[in-house]
């Protein structure tokens, strides 16, 4: 027995089964797979019979591979429908779906919510043995048998890490969330590297001390800046261009490490990167 189903998470998220159409769009059909790799499987959703959504106020999808298993794509509010004549043909639909718009059917005008974003690419119910009936109703109980972790919540180390100001903002003021970035990111020193993504000006910094790296990128946090002479003055220049800042590493350096030998090397990576000369370093 399933401990709940997809209708409790409805529920929850204050939408009414019974108005809610599920739909499984599967890779196995052809034509749904080339609308997948064409990116345009909301167009894909869009095209459907003239009575398909009588009674429902509410479309969620989910995609599956082979078997009855499939995962939660998107949540949509359902607007009018217009004839799905060919010049309603979406733009980058391909061939074996466009040859469909023949003025016979409808396309309609969905709106996507945020009501299960958290859920999404994430969530993975049983469809059941009915694979064949590919849109059911939402009180049809589907039993949720996982829900995937957040891959932006779990650190996959320094060598991967790229976030902008305000993902780097959202990790530091979630120290619950994000225990495992807190946890490495104070465990080390490093050289880091911010860019302006705007311009490509580039700023090398250093971090030691208590609390690590953490401790220093959690001054960009509170202050934007991280009292940098150059930042300071861009900001003050462009309010908003902190919104356009890029953190990285560019070494680890373990706490051993004296102060002056991370300083050394930060010295060294301004020399490489011309900082001084072209970037957002002023010494």
């Amino acid at each position: 027995m399933a401990i709940f189903y997809f209708s409790d998470v409805l529920r929850k998220v204050g939408l009414d089964p019974s108005k809610v159409k599920l739909i499984r769009h599967a890779l196995t059909d052809r034509g749904f797979r080339e609308c997948y790799k064409a990116n345009v499987v909301y167009e894909y959703t869009c095209h459907q019979k003239s009575g398909f959504s009588k009674g429902y106020d509410y479309w969620v999808t989910f995609i599956s591979d082979q078997g009855t298993l499939c995962k939660l794509d998107s949540c949509y509010k359902v607007g009018a429908a217009v004839p799905d004549t060919p010049d309603m043909i979406p733009k980058g639909i391909p061939e074996i779906e466009a040859r469909k718009f023949q003025g016979k059917n409808a396309y309609f005008h969905l709106e996507p919510l945020d009501l299960l974003k958290e859920y999404e690419g994430r969530l993975i119910i049983d469809w059941g043995k009915s694979a064949r009936m590919w849109h059911q109703k939402g009180t049809t109980e589907k039993p949720v048998v996982a829900i995937q972790a957040d891959e932006k919540k779990v650190f996959s180390g320094f060598e991967n890490l790229i976030l902008t100001y305000d993902e780097l903002k959202e990790i530091v003021e979630n120290p619950t969330v994000y225990e495992a970035w807190h946890t490495a990111l104070s465990s080390v020193n490093a050289i880091y590297l911010i860019v302006d993504r705007e311009t490509g000006k580039q700023y090398v910094g250093s971090a030691y001390g208590k609390d690590g790296l953490l401790g220093r990128w959690a001054c960009y946090v509170d202050s934007l800046h991280g009292n940098n002479k150059l930042m300071k003055e861009l900001i003050c220049a462009y309010p908003e261009r902190y919104h356009d800042f890029q953190f990285s590493i560019l070494q680890i350096l373990p706490k051993t490490v004296t102060d002056d030998e991370v300083i050394r090397t930060e010295s060294l990576y301004k020399k490489k990167l011309l900082t001084i000369p072209f970037g957002m370093n002023d010494n």
